[in-house]
């Protein structure tokens, strides 16, 4: 299914049959069928709402560089074409990232929220990734210096085959430059302003999103509960079963 949102097509999906709707976000890079292990999970006691994110999976890119809160309003703008009252919602990596935005901001519209492996605290930075900032800053100029770049974009284009991260690599023009933009933005400080009742689920060995952000959240959350499940950042992949267990639990009220 389709939706128009601010001139921006959104994909959706809507599995199951229950009056009790609930939206799942993937993580950055990803689409609705890397989170269709949670739909599946979910369909037999909810209905559930999956949607591409602006720039990924079937959904068109934005005309314009993102920022968090951009797609924070596109997701309460798409609740909110669906005719929803109340909502609950899981949110992965960068779509974890995303609810923590809305909650924080006292959406009325959102009730539960589960967090699974959730960016939005900016990581300890290594020596190993100063040197490296360092390294592109100084090949930035030198290349300039030696091959006299016409545009900045074939520049980046250059560096980022040797500098940048997989998910860098793997976006270019707007959908490049909004990535640059969401992965520095903190949200630490909005963490005490969320009132929603939340679950954290946290993979022990996740090396993208490693576990103290997730003890901080669960510190910083006032209602919350953290869950630490085996694997890594796709702990909901890596530990299903356990994954799943927790998940319907919490989503039906019965103690965990």
């Amino acid at each position: 299914m389709e939706i128009t949102i601010d001139n921006i097509k959104i994909n959706y999906i809507i599995e199951g049959e229950s009056e009790k709707p609930i939206l799942i976000l993937h993580g950055w890079g990803a689409s609705i069928e890397a989170v269709m292990g949670i739909v599946n999970a979910l369909k037999d006691t909810r209905k559930v709402i999956a949607i591409d994110l602006p720039g990924h999976g079937k959904s068109s890119e934005p005309d314009r560089v993102f920022g968090g809160e951009d797609y924070a309003n596109i997701v309460k703008a798409f609740v909110e074409k669906l005719g929803i009252e109340k909502i609950d919602a899981i949110g992965h990596s960068f779509g974890g990232k995303t609810l923590i935005q809305i909650a924080s901001e006292g959406y009325e519209r959102l009730d539960k929220m589960v967090l699974i492996d959730a960016s939005g605290i900016l990581p300890k930075r290594s020596l190993s990734y100063y040197l490296k900032v360092y390294t592109y800053k100084f090949f930035k100029k030198l290349y300039r210096l030696i091959f006299f770049y016409k545009s900045e974009e074939e520049l980046m284009k250059k560096l980022s085959k040797k500098f940048g991260s997989d998910d860098y690599k793997n976006t270019s023009g707007i959908m490049r430059k909004t990535f640059v933009k969401v992965v520095n933005e903190s949200l630490l400080d909005r963490l005490e302003l969320i009132e929603n009742d939340t679950l954290i689920l946290w993979g022990k060995d996740d090396d993208t999103t490693p576990l103290y952000m997730g003890k901080i959240m669960n510190e910083k959350i006032k209602n919350s509960a953290l869950v630490e499940l085996e694997g890594g950042h796709f702990s909901y992949a890596d530990d299903y079963q356990i994954f799943t267990r927790v998940i319907r639990s919490y989503l039906s009220k019965e103690e965990l």
